[in-house]
Order: structure tokens, then C-alpha cells, then sequence
């Protein structure tokens, strides 16, 4: 079973009530968000603008699912660019009673190869708050390594807070072997 798949509007409702149910332990690593956005009309404009973007080639939205199909977070490849930079920059989450049990490390994997294999990028950022250990393992898991410290990088949590920056890069001798895996930079 994939571990992954698009968004739809249809997932606004699950969404909302993930949402709902995990705002204090999402809380840490979010920004600050109204209340509007743990509603199902909050969710389907986050959903709407998404696969809106997702039709401009800039995101790729999709649902991170248990081995039952499930939804049990999000992953998103945003600010896809093309051109001379195919690259891309990664969020996820997932819900505190799936947390620590692979799932987002699945997600991962897939979303990585997707971009590689599917989407023809070549490098994948992601970041994490300084003290975000456990997404800093999922990263690394991997293949992401870290490549430096961007400070005041994002608004989280309603104050500016310093970032570990991390990449995994298909390399072009990767490229030329045929071998579509990510490698180590």
C-alpha cells in the first residue's frame, strides 16, 4: 500500500478533526493558526489553494496514510521550482497516536522518490526547529544530511525561531548510472 496520496477535498473533514485533535501537539512546530483553520471550511480553502497550486506544477499536496489507508497526517512539496534550481522544499506531520511508528519515514521515502523519479527534480530541503530531534531522524533515515543553520528562518509557534537545515540531492552520476535512488551530498 502506498503510504501516500493527493489531497482531495473530500479529505477536509478528516483533516479538520486530525486537526482538531492534535492542535496542542502540533502546536510546537506550527505557526500560530486562527480558528477558522481547524474547521472543515478552514481545511477545504487550504485544500483548494493547494491543488490549485498543485496545478500550477508549484506543490505537491498529498495525505500521508496508515497500512489500513487511513489518514493520519500531510506531506507537501512546496515551491517547486524548474528550470537550472528542480528543486523543492518538504513539510509533514503526523498525528501524536502515529507518531514514532514509520509512517513518516515511509512518506517520506515515497514523496522523495516522487520527486526524483516523477517529478524529475533534483534536490529536495527540508527543515526542522533546532530541537525537532525526532524529524531530524526521519530526515536522515532518508538520506537528507545537514548542510547549515538558518537563523529567525520561520515564524513558529508566534516567534521567529532558527532552523537545521537539511538536502538530499540526486547526483548526476546517479543520473548517468540510471540509479533514480537519492544519494548522499
Amino acid at each position: 500500500m502506498s503510504a501516500t496520496r493527493l489531497v482531495t477535498l473530500d479529505d477536509a473533514p478528516m483533516l479538520a478533526e486530525l486537526l482538531r485533535l492534535n492542535r496542542d501537539f502540533l502546536a510546537p512546530w506550527e505557526p500560530v493558526r486562527g480558528e477558522d483553520y481547524f474547521t472543515v471550511d478552514g481545511q477545504l480553502v487550504v485544500i483548494r489553494d493547494a491543488l490549485e497550486r498543485h496545478g500550477h506544477g508549484s506543490t505537491l499536496p498529498h495525505v500521508i496514510l496508515d497500512d489500513s489507508g487511513r489518514i493520519i497526517g500531510r506531506i507537501t512539496l512546496n515551491g517547486i521550482e524548474r528550470g537550472f534550481f528542480q528543486s523543492c522544499s518538504l513539510g509533514y506531520w503526523v498525528s501524536a497516536a502515529d507518531n514514532g511508528r514509520g509512517f513518516a519515514t515511509a512518506a517520506v521515502r515515497e514523496i522523495v522518490r516522487v520527486a526524483f523519479e516523477e517529478l524529475g527534480l533534483h534536490r529536495v530541503q527540508a527543515e526542522t526547529l533546532l530541537h525537532n530531534v525526532r524529524s531530524q531522524r526521519v530526515l536522515e533515515r532518508n538520506g537528507f544530511v545537514r548542510f547549515g543553520v538558518a537563523p529567525a528562518y520561520l515564524n513558529i509557534g508566534g516567534r521567529w525561531q532558527d532552523h537545521a537545515m537539511y538536502q538530499v540531492v540526486k547526483t548526476v552520476s546517479a543520473l548517468s548510472r540510471g540509479d533514480q535512488s537519492p544519494q548522499r551530498c
